[in-house]
């Protein structure tokens, strides 16, 4: 955890600091001590890079975090908010509520911006409800079926997402994409402060809750036997790591692989037992999300890159590894 912050501390500042307009670290030390105040470095800092910096972390916290609760949950390490069709569910919700709303949306509206984890909260639950059922197999949980049901499940609401959006309008459409690639050039202090609520709530829930993960190891008969009510206990945590995702979706896209990455690297790094997993995969998915935004604003500035894009660049090898390493 120290050797992360430190990154994530070096992270912040690499992000803050460089890009199109670059601030030394005096100006950036003078900026937030309000010394020699500067118009062109406050508006750099404080309107453009600082939210998105602080919204990329939130969104890697609460994807690492949400993908280590659907993994101990399944008790399947190939579990991911993105693969599982989650993200697909919530985004679809959202691109719904935007087609409803043609011409009355928009990313500086306070209305907009805290409805869309709410149809985000609908439409991942929905995906989950989907998935769960069509997975449920003789009174258990089949993990094979889970993971082939959540791609399918995916691919479908993506498809039904694009052909929705492809009927919006010319501005609103351009909004929607935003979300098919997953993306947050669009950062703004609105949306930070649109997603922290739903952090505040459901992040305390499922650390206190970290325990179960563990006892989720054992088979439902032994829970049963020592009076663990289960399907309540995944039904809470389900509904605490969903509220995460389509906080995360609503301001960011479908961005997956953050969720899958994170808790096998936690694990590697502390071990099996989820007290000392969670925060360390939120740790890992807040690197992830800043470093690649930063990666996606610069490697081809002026022009950005979906972050999503990057990710997906570092996650599908990842993923194709696991799956050979669980044939094996």
């Amino acid at each position: 955890m120290l050797v992360g912050g430190i990154g994530l501390i070096v992270f912040f500042y690499i992000s803050l600091s460089v890009g199109i307009y670059d601030v030394s670290l005096q100006q950036l030390i003078d900026a937030f001590l309000r010394r020699n105040v500067s118009g062109n470095i406050d508006l750099v800092i404080f309107h453009f890079r600082l939210p998105r910096v602080i919204l990329a972390g939130l969104i890697g916290l609460g994807l690492g975090i949400a993908g280590g609760v659907l993994q101990g949950i399944t008790k399947n390490g190939l579990a991911d908010p993105g693969i599982l069709g989650i993200n697909s569910g919530a985004g679809a919700a959202i691109v719904v509520f935007m087609f409803f709303f043609q011409g009355y949306v928009s990313s500086t509206s306070w209305l907009f911006t805290l409805t869309m984890p709410i149809y985000g909260l609908v439409g991942g639950l929905a995906a989950a409800l989907i998935i769960y059922l069509i997975s449920w197999e003789q009174g258990r949980l089949d993990p094979q079926r889970l993971l082939l049901t959540g791609i399918a499940a995916g691919a479908g609401f993506g498809a039904f997402t694009i052909f929705l959006s492809l009927k919006m309008k010319a501005q609103d459409f351009e909004m929607a994409t935003v979300w098919l690639s997953g993306s947050i050039y669009s950062a703004n202090w609105m949306f930070v402060l649109a997603v922290i609520p739903w952090f505040l709530i459901c992040v305390p829930v499922i650390m206190r809750r970290t325990y179960m993960l563990d006892l989720f190891r054992m088979s439902e008969e032994s829970l049963i036997s020592i009076g663990v009510s289960v399907e309540k206990e995944k039904s809470i945590l389900l509904l605490s790591s969903i509220g995460l995702i389509s906080a995360c979706v609503s301001v960011a896209g479908s961005i997956s692989f953050v969720g899958l990455m994170a808790p096998h690297m936690a694990r590697l790094i502390v071990g099996n037992e989820h007290k000392n997993i969670m925060p360390v995969c939120g740790l890992i998915g807040m690197l992830l999300v800043i470093g690649s935004d930063f990666i996606a604003r610069t490697v081809v500035a002026p022009a950005e890159i979906p972050v999503g894009i990057i990710i997906a660049i570092i996650g599908v090898p990842y993923f194709v590894y696991l799956l050979f390493k669980v044939r094996m």
